[in-house]
Formats: C-alpha cells, sequence, structure tokens
C-alpha cells in the first residue's frame, strides 16, 4: 500500500524503540508526517535522524500530563491537526505477588493506563475528521503470563477504555482500536529474556516464533489507513494465534 498516508499528520507516543520505532518508519515511508515522543533525548535524536526529514521527535513522558500539553501545541503549531494517533508508549516493571512494590505498581499505571486516557483526551482539539486513533495494547491483556500481573491488567484496562471511546465514534468523528501484539522481538524482551524469548515463542505461540516489529507495525498501518475505514472497537491480535492456542 505505497503512500497510503500521503499527506497525513501522525502522533506515535514512545516511538524510539521496539514496535514504536516500527511503527514510526512504516508511516514515515508510507507518507505520513510523524510526531514521535520519548522520554531519552538521545534515542528520541538517533530515531529521528533515522526516519528523515518526515519526523519530528518531541521528549515527552506520557505520564506526566504538562508533557503532553507541550507535545500537543507543537503539533498544533506546526502541523494543525492530527490524522492518526498512535498511543503507544508503555512499560513492564513487574513482578509475581509476594513481591510488587508501590512504586512499580504506580509506575505501570501511570505509564500504561493513565498515559493512553491523557493522549486520547488531550489530543482531541486536534483530531481531523475521520481520524483514526490506535491504542497499543497486548496479548497479555487476555493471557496473562506469570511475572507479569499489573502489566497485563493495564492492558485490559486499556481495551476497556478502547471499546468505551468507540461508543462516541459518531459524534467525535474517529475511530479507535485496539492493536494487541504477541511476543515480539523487541530490544525489551531480548534484554529481559534473552534466548528464551525464542523458545518460549516456539513452544506458545502458533506460527512457531516471535513476531518481527515491522510485522506488527504492517497491521498498524492497516488500522491508520482509509482500508480499515469501517472498523472502530476492535482488538486486533497481531499474536501468530497466541491468544487462542
Amino acid at each position: 500500500m505505497p503512500g497510503v498516508l500521503r499527506e497525513k499528520v501522525a502522533v506515535i507516543t514512545g516511538g524510539t524503540s521496539g514496535i514504536g520505532l516500527a511503527i514510526a518508519h512504516r508511516f514515515a515511508r508510507e507518507g505520513a508526517r510523524v510526531f514521535v515522543t520519548g522520554r531519552d533525548a538521545d534515542r528520541l535524536d538517533a530515531a529521528v535522524k533515522e526516519m528523515g526529514p518526515a519526523a519530528t521527535g518531541v521528549r515527552a513522558d506520557v505520564s506526566a500530563l504538562a508533557d503532553l500539553d507541550a507535545l500537543y501545541t507543537r503539533v498544533r503549531d506546526e502541523a494543525g491537526r492530527i490524522d492518526v494517533l498512535v498511543a503507544n508508549a508503555g512499560i513492564a516493571a513487574d513482578a509475581a505477588l509476594g513481591s510488587h512494590t508501590e512504586a512499580n505498581v504506580d509506575l505501570v499505571l501511570a505509564v500504561n493506563v493513565k498515559g493512553p486516557l491523557f493522549t486520547v483526551q488531550k489530543a482531541l482539539p486536534l483530531l481531523a475528521e475521520n481520524a483514526s486513533i490506535l491504542v497499543i495494547g497486548s496479548s497479555n491483556s487476555v493471557r496473562p503470563n506469570e511475572g507479569l500481573e499489573v502489566y497485563s491488567a493495564s492492558k485490559a484496562a486499556v481495551s476497556n477504555l478502547v471499546h468505551n471511546w468507540a461508543r462516541q465514534s459518531r459524534e467525535r468523528r474517529f475511530r479507535v482500536n485496539v492493536l494487541s501484539p504477541g511476543p515480539t522481538r523487541t530490544p525489551g524482551l531480548l534484554s529481559a529474556a534473552g534466548s528464551a524469548a525464542d523458545q518460549f515463542a516456539e513452544a506458545t505461540v502458533p506460527l512457531g516464533r516471535l513476531a518481527e516489529p515491522e510485522e506488527i507495525a504492517d497491521a498498524a498501518l492497516f488500522l491508520a489507513s482509509d482500508a480499515s475505514s469501517f472498523i472502530t472497537g476492535a482488538e486486533l491480535f497481531a499474536d501468530g494465534g497466541y491468544t487462542r492456542a
């Protein structure tokens, strides 16, 4: 689908590595002007340099509402609208029952639930008619992994939020969907699990492997584009069959 986002304005939170970076690259190649956020300034600069002139980096922590205000002020001043919004920023700082800490629970919920909620809410004045909103969920929302209790719960909460927001599609004039990847070859997963990630995927994913970030970006492009113009309130599991195994 070459150029399917030509002249579109896209905002992608957490777009400096893994799935977010792959989505940003794909959208830029498809003609979009891309605003990308990240908390680490050096990684943000490197990501924007990779993507070239189609990309603008804005340092932001989605759990900090002042950062979101600054992001959308920049988008308003430089582009005037948002056609595609991808609430991707997330974190997995988790533990099993008996080992949770208040600090880690607060962090996961702030980034993974509060973050997407206010990422969407604060974008409302800038959304173009028929804008597409994608919230990145996880297969953990329905098939939680041991040791990822709070992360899994946070992704289930995001799915619930999106289902509620979709009911407002008529009056808000936007579409909103959840894209839920399964186990994916991201720096975060590999740093946490190493080669065990591949072994886990071979044993549990019907397709027998990890997803590549670019495959998740392909699914994101479908939901962002007019090819999905009659889809709202859906949860697309790009998981190799993991949630149905």
